[in-house]
């Protein structure tokens, strides 16, 4: 028993349902086909319409391929595994070359902790890598996997769309059997008018009547035979061009599950280069680290050493000069001397003075304080005199 056009398009129809890719919104669309297949249906009912549902789910099985079956996003994620082995390697050159005129400026040292602030150390920058890979692989396998359930159930619906092919050419065929009755029926008619040789109008009417129908069945006849033959022509170029493109999106697909086949091989089985290298690019800037603090101890004693050698004999020289030489000047002892004995001399006159000064000071006192009180003693014994005069002048 041949497998009829529902039958792969339910199984198709089913797969998709499966992955949840079922259309909501449109899934009771009438495509624009149905009713130009309406036109043909009495020419084989059962068969247009297993040709229509097929037709009808064509454009939504288009829109699953193009929106599934298509290559996973990854030149991002790539570029970004590209770029941190490119800042690994960039690092360690300038790392070299920093060592080139046998010192590390203040700039150098500022771009050194950039460096490490911006893009991480090195064990970082190789574990970032490494996650990279494993987003990018683990992707990829959804992406295979939903591929192949697509692609299978695709090459379902490619099934009804075969079947669908063979019946519009069975459409056709009755159609072409159509069309050939219905030239052969104007024939016929167009003999009988041209053969009528009576004087009746009304029968050569009828006749003419006759025929002018017949032709416009064969000239819709033939539009509805030319709705089939389009159809079939269609199908035919549809399935065979399909194949071909169906036949690229196989490739890519196996390509794209060669890929991550040999992507998995190779990481897990170059995991410890990756670890490796991390190793020996963090020891190399470690090793880097060292060498500066050597040669930074290594100048810095040398300095010290040279500076020593330039001061260290004039403060030897001073101490010995220290040590040896005399401990107080005798000017300045001198200079000591006479400001005591010029003292001495001084002191000896002003005290004579200031004496001489304290006793006249003493008697200028005594003299002001004895006419001080002479001068209370008058006025209170003037008072007393006031006094007794009032007295004496009261009556008795």
């Amino acid at each position: 028993m041949t497998t009829s056009p529902m039958q792969y398009l339910d199984k198709a129809m089913d797969k998709v349902r499966d992955l949840g890719l079922l259309p909501q919104g449109d899934a009771g669309r009438e495509e624009p086909i149905v009713a130009l297949l309406n036109q043909i249906a009495d020419i084989d009912e059962d068969r247009v319409i297993a040709i229509a549902r097929t037709l009808n789910q064509a454009s939504f099985f288009n829109d699953v391929v193009r929106e599934q079956v298509q290559a996973m996003n990854i030149s991002d994620r790539y570029e970004d595994i590209t770029n941190s082995f490119k800042s690994i390697r960039d690092d360690a050159k300038n790392m070299v070359d920093q060592l080139d005129d046998g010192k590390i400026s203040t700039f150098e040292r500022i771009n050194n902790v950039w460096m490490k602030v911006t893009r991480g150390d090195i064990a970082g920058r190789f574990g970032k890598i490494k996650e990279t890979y494993l987003d990018v692989t683990e992707s990829t396998l959804d992406q295979i996997q939903r591929e192949q359930a697509i692609l299978d159930a695709y090459q379902d619906f490619r099934g009804a769309l075969k079947q669908s092919e063979v019946l519009a050419l069975e459409v056709l065929k009755k159609a072409d059997v159509l069309l050939a009755g219905a030239k052969e029926s104007v024939e016929t008619a167009m003999q009988k008018v041209e053969a009528y040789q009576g004087e009746e109008m009304a029968e050569r009417a009828k006749l003419e009547l006759a025929r002018d129908e017949k032709l416009r069945e064969l000239q819709n006849t033939e539009k509805r035979y030319q709705i089939a033959k389009d159809l079939s022509d269609n199908l035919t170029v549809s399935y065979n061009t399909t194949e071909v493109v169906m036949a690229r999106l196989v490739q890519t697909t196996n390509a794209k599950e060669r890929l991550y086949s040999q992507a998995i091989s190779f990481f897990s089985t170059n995991e410890t280069v990756l670890t490796a290298l991390t190793a020996s690019f963090a020891g190399m800037f470690g090793l880097h680290e060292s060498t500066q603090t050597l040669e930074a101890m290594k100048k810095g004693v040398s300095d010290s050493i040279e500076v020593l050698s330039e001061i260290g004999g004039e403060v030897q020289e001073a101490a010995i000069k220290a040590g040896y030489g005399p401990t107080i000047k005798a000017d300045v002892v001198k200079n000591l001397v006479e400001s005591v004995v010029s003292f001495q001399e001084n002191s000896r006159t002003i005290i004579e003075e200031m004496r001489r000064q304290s006793t006249s000071n003493a008697r200028e006192i005594q003299e002001a304080v004895e006419d001080g009180k002479r001068r209370m003693a008058r006025l209170a014994e003037q008072g007393s005199k006031v006094l007794a005069d009032q007295s004496s002048e009261k009556p008795a």
